[in-house]
């Protein structure tokens, strides 16, 4: 286990441009979360320098673990937790000479054991899985068998399931083995975010 990651938990990833994300963020965190992924696939980089450098602070002072999708340069400018990485991304050794050995690498292994085989013998920090249900956010994502997850724990890194997670379905893939569910719209596009990330983390203190 990474000594910067939490032990398990609501993984909440942020859903893009928002005039409230902070606020969003902020609620997020207050409900729970045990990591926060600032998640932004715009250019606007003025903005989402800004952005990130407020959302680390608002995890540190939550004791929550900050996390930057896909941007190694961006994650690095604001002194982030760590990065998370996909298909199109840098290698886990770049990402990890410019952010150095403490940060937390994170990737992305769709639906592939070999995949997850391979990334974590590279150093990878987590293994995230996934789509495990239809996503409105990716509704193209290949889809992930819960079975993934059982066969994965023999790799002795922390599972992220990721993909369609509802408040009913996520029990099934925390017994499976997630380690955290990862949610972007359960809880970013909620009326009321703060209670929707509080009944997702509630369900690993049961």
């Amino acid at each position: 286990m990474h000594p910067r990651l939490p032990r398990h938990g609501l993984y909440a990833i942020t859903d893009g441009p928002r005039t409230d994300l902070l606020a969003a963020a902020a609620a997020a965190l207050r409900g729970g979360a045990a990591l926060l992924q600032y998640r932004d696939k715009t250019r606007d980089a003025a903005r989402r320098l800004g952005e990130a450098r407020r959302l680390r602070e608002l995890c540190a002072a939550a004791q929550a673990a900050f996390i930057v999708n896909d941007d190694v340069a961006l994650a690095h400018a604001v002194g982030a937790d760590g990065v998370h990485l996909g298909e199109g991304d840098d290698a886990i050794a770049s990402a990890r000479a410019q952010l150095g050995a403490d940060a937390i690498i994170g990737v992305s292994c769709y639906d592939s054991l070999s995949r997850a085989r391979q990334l974590a013998a590279a150093g990878a920090d987590y293994l995230a899985f996934g789509a495990f249900h239809a996503s409105p956010t990716k509704p193209g994502a290949r889809r992930a068998d819960p079975g993934l997850l059982v066969a994965a724990k023999t790799l002795g890194l922390p599972l992220v399931a990721i993909g369609g997670i509802t408040r009913d379905n996520a029990r099934a893939l925390i017994d499976a083995g997630a380690d955290f569910v990862a949610v972007i719209s359960g809880v970013f596009a909620q009326a009321d975010v703060e209670s929707a990330a509080r009944a997702y983390a509630i369900l690993y203190r049961q």
